[in-house]
């Protein structure tokens, strides 16, 4: 998207700053620019700059695909009054006109305005106005396309003109195509339309698909001397729709595309109406101003309280200051106690305002974000009741990583081989209604599951390697909840004959519970039958020691410690 230096300082009164210091605003302020490119002055005319902005950076803007809503950034931002390019007082009275319009969905197409032309002298434009179309990359045709053009580029509203000659009819119809029914474009394409395409049309068919392309038939030529200028506002949805069913995309459909200001369909034709009197002398309007359809009522004001802007901010603004940044921006403001109620112009309020978060997007980049000191947000907590069972979990979680043992956590789901593997029963665990796997319904009455699928898992990778878990068992109760008993269980896992790994997890237990003491024991079925043992403190069993039995499957020897903690 490019923008003139020069057409822009023609609406900022005061602009002196550089084209690149403007480009450098822009792009802190409002959208991303890509470049600046000098255009060269030619027979009298100025030199100019071009800036180039990111069209992506604009979607949620529609009044910023036209020069004077990027002018009206740079004014706010320096603080510099705005010149308005359209005199409205230029417009005919609504009344007599040599056309109708009628349209058939006002959802559609909200608003359709119309000015019929006569006298008309088609021409090349003058120096000037081609110089301003090439610079921003549009080709100039003739004196009354290229102000259609130019009156889209700096009020980004999408005109389009008809030779009235070759019109059916005075009526214009605006309506859904029918199934079938075709058009030959102004780009030497036809295209066959859908119900789903909105039409411009005569009695005798369309002349333009809305939004996007007029017809090749209605189009200015060298005999014309009348004309009929439309200035429409379209769904926006509708646009987008068909410009990608037709797989046509054009300057006029990606401003539609963006939902336009219907407010701004009369402003472009008071525009237009200079700009042809200067480009063809002698043309004179025939009839009164054709405005059907209507603009939607006004969004209702926002409540924008001032300590709640200074909270969200991050920073405290003078409500004098916040109501001189709206205003600049077009919004209308006036103060109650210490808020201010503000009203959303017209080509903000096409879903881009709404709330008052949105207004402080608009004053924070006007302020600058780099003029907030960046803190984090103060928020009051209450710290959650003490639980004294953590600490004591915590400094065995801490004693067991200090003898280099690593922390795993587990689910506490098993399926009916892993339970079997163990010889725990099946019958002896609670059973999930509603698994998240299939083949993981049963709560764990035991770590030692979990631990062993950690040490297949990591025997693949390494020769070595210790880890712990600290989780609960789930037994069933007779009545009432289940009992949870917090277990810690660790393995030492080598590929060697494994004692001094089972000396090791015992030093483990020594320095979980100082004075503790392994007794040999009757070693169950997957404990190895000559390493196993208890842990005995004051004369209570805490645990056991053990290896894994072989017939386990394990590639290597695990030493495993199983506390109840």
């Amino acid at each position: 998207m490019k923008f003139s230096y020069n057409w822009i300082r023609e609406m900022v009164d005061g602009l002196d700053a550089a084209p690149r210091d403007v480009m450098r605003l822009v792009t802190m302020k409002t959208a991303e620019c890509e470049g600046l490119e000098e255009i060269a002055g030619s027979d009298g005319l100025p030199a100019d700059s071009v800036i180039e902005v990111d069209n992506k950076s604009l979607t949620h803007r529609p009044d910023l695909w036209g020069h004077h809503g990027l002018a009206r950034e740079v004014s706010a931002i320096l603080g510099l009054p705005l010149r308005e390019p359209a005199d409205l007082s230029l417009l005919p009275s609504a009344g007599d006109a040599p056309v109708r319009v009628e349209i058939s969905d006002l959802e559609l197409c909200p608003r359709y305005s119309a000015l019929v032309f006569d006298n008309v002298a088609i021409q090349p434009s003058p120096p000037w106005l081609q110089h301003r179309l090439r610079a921003i990359g549009l080709n100039p045709i003739n004196n009354i396309v290229d102000v259609t053009n130019f009156v889209m580029a700096e009020l980004a509203q999408p005109m389009h003109a008809f030779d009235a000659a070759p019109l059916h009819g005075p009526t214009i119809f605006v309506r859904p195509a029918a199934a079938g029914e075709s058009i030959a474009a102004l780009n030497d394409e036809s295209y066959t339309l859908a119900p789903s395409n909105l039409v411009i049309a005569d009695s005798n068919g369309p002349i333009a698909i809305a939004g996007l392309i007029g017809g090749r038939d209605s189009a200015i030529g060298p005999s014309t001397t009348r004309v009929v200028f439309e200035s429409a506002s379209f769904l926006a949805s509708g646009v987008r729709k068909t410009s990608v069913q037709l797989k046509l995309r054009t300057d006029a459909s990606m401003r539609f595309e963006k939902s336009q200001d219907p407010h701004n369909t009369v402003r472009a034709l008071a525009r237009a109406i200079a700009l042809l009197r200067e480009v063809s002398p002698g043309i004179r309007i025939a009839g009164g101003l054709v405005d059907a359809g209507g603009v939607p009522s006004a969004p209702p004001p926002i409540d924008l309280p001032i300590p709640w802007l200074a909270r969200k901010l991050g920073r405290a603004i003078d409500a004098s200051e916040v109501r001189r940044i709206l205003e600049s921006l077009g919004f209308g403001t006036f103060t109650q106690n210490d808020s201010l109620t503000v009203t959303v112009p017209s080509w903000r309020a096409t879903k881009d305002i709404s709330m008052k978060d949105d207004l402080v997007e608009e004053i924070g980049r006007i302020v600058g974000y780099d003029a907030i000191t960046p803190r984090p947000p103060l928020v009051e907590t209450t710290p959650p009741p003490a639980q004294p069972r953590r600490l004591p979990l915590r400094r065995l979680r801490a004693m067991a990583a200090a003898q280099g043992f690593t922390e795993v956590y587990n689910y506490s789901f098993v399926n009916e081989d892993e339970a079997a593997r163990f010889g725990f029963a099946p019958a002896a665990h609670l059973r999930v209604l509603n698994p998240i796997v299939a083949d993981q319904s049963l709560l764990r009455v035991s770590l030692l599951p979990g631990i062993f699928r950690n040490l297949a898992s990591n025997a693949r990778h390494f020769t070595s390697f210790r880890l712990f878990e600290i989780g609960n068992e789930i037994h069933p109760s007779a009545e009432g909840l289940p009992n949870e008993e917090s277990h810690l269980a660790a393995a030492l896992y080598s590929k060697d004959d494994g004692a001094a790994g089972l000396f090791e997890i015992k030093r483990l237990a020594e320095c979980l519970v100082p004075g503790c003491e392994a007794q040999p024991a009757e070693a169950r079925p997957f404990e190895h039958p000559q390493r196993a043992a208890v842990v005995v403190f004051d004369g209570l069993t805490l645990g056991r020691i053990f290896e894994l039995h072989p017939s386990l499957g394990l590639d290597g020897r695990a030493a495993i410690l199983d506390l109840d903690v």
